[in-house]
């Protein structure tokens, strides 16, 4: 009974393993070797595409969580900040966008610093007197902008659009609550011990020496009571307000100018020939110029022509 049961055993596998050879044998015969080569070339192009999705989508790299307000803002206080530098296709114009961007976000540009950098200058001589000025430069502009706090996540994502492509971006969510309790206590510390000043120096006020140390002590806790609100205010502004600083530029761009060459004089000079033919044109303007006058002094010809005759003629006679 035992050999029976082990040789169905085997007969069972044996089955089983021909059914798996035979489907399998049917799905190779189901997908020849086109089929696969189209689903690689397919794979490829979508792998392709996707990249291509994201290094156009900007907004992938600038959006982030530290630039979102969420709930837990409530119990926390964030100074968010934002530091980017990225190419754009023309400075100039992308300019002017983030400001219109930054003006619908009700914020406002505290700096933009608009700027050429001269790469490099080739010359390039074309002839004996003239040269070709090659001048490579970048323009770029340094900004820094300021946003309600609420609308950082916002402005990051319209002024992605303008990217053409990002060198990096950093953004920061720096909790200072702790710090804003501390110079809440701080001040509050500072006013008692400031009217316990002032309650001293009415009750112990007959010295001289006495009051002028009271009256120094006072200005100072008040100084450091000042200190401490005008930090607060400054924190409480940078968390209403985020920071933005911008690093944009474009690709190099060419200018070229043609200028005359100083430095060759002879060149300006005409050649020997040139010269040859300037001095018949020169004589040739002299000659008519000549031939001008003395046609303009016929009368004057004849006259002397006429005296010499009669000079010739009658003057033996005269002589006589």
């Amino acid at each position: 009974m035992i050999c029976s049961l082990s040789a169905c055993m085997k007969k069972t596998e044996e089955a089983s393993q021909a059914s798996a050879d035979s489907s399998s044998g049917y799905t190779q015969a189901a997908a020849p070797s086109d089929f696969k080569s189209d689903y690689k070339s397919e794979y490829a192009n979508e792998g392709v595409s996707r990249n291509k999705e994201m290094n156009g989508n900007a907004e992938a790299y600038v959006s982030s969580s530290a630039a979102k307000v969420s709930a837990k803002d409530s119990n926390r206080k964030f100074v968010r900040t934002a530091d980017l530098r990225f190419r754009v296709k023309n400075v100039i114009k992308a300019t002017y966008e983030i400001e219109d961007i930054v003006g619908r976000q009700d914020g406002f540009v505290t700096l933009t610093n608009l700027h050429s950098t001269i790469d490099y200058v080739e010359n390039t001589p074309i002839s004996k007197d003239s040269t070709l000025e090659s001048t490579h430069y970048t323009v770029q502009n340094n900004m820094t902008i300021r946003v309600p706090n609420t609308q950082l996540d916002t402005t990051l994502k319209q002024i992605a659009k303008l990217v053409d492509y990002m060198d990096y971006r950093v953004i920061k969510a720096e909790d200072v609550s702790l710090q804003l309790l501390t110079n809440r206590l701080s001040q509050k510390r500072l006013t008692q011990h400031e009217q316990h000043l002032r309650e001293a120096i009415q009750q112990r006020g007959r010295k001289l020496e006495e009051t002028v140390n009271a009256e120094e002590n006072l200005l100072a806790r008040k100084q450091q009571s000042d200190e401490s609100m005008i930090s607060n205010l400054s924190l409480k502004d940078q968390v209403d307000l985020s920071t933005i600083t911008l690093a944009l530029y474009q690709k190099q761009a060419v200018q070229r100018e043609l200028i005359l060459n100083g430095q060759n004089i002879e060149s300006y000079q005409p050649s020997f020939w040139s010269q040859i033919l300037d001095a018949l044109l020169v004589g040739w303007h002299v000659l008519q110029s000549v031939v001008i006058f003395i046609v303009k002094i016929w009368w004057f010809i004849l006259l002397v022509l006429g005296a010499y005759f009669l000079w010739k003629k009658y003057g033996s006679k005269f002589r006589k």
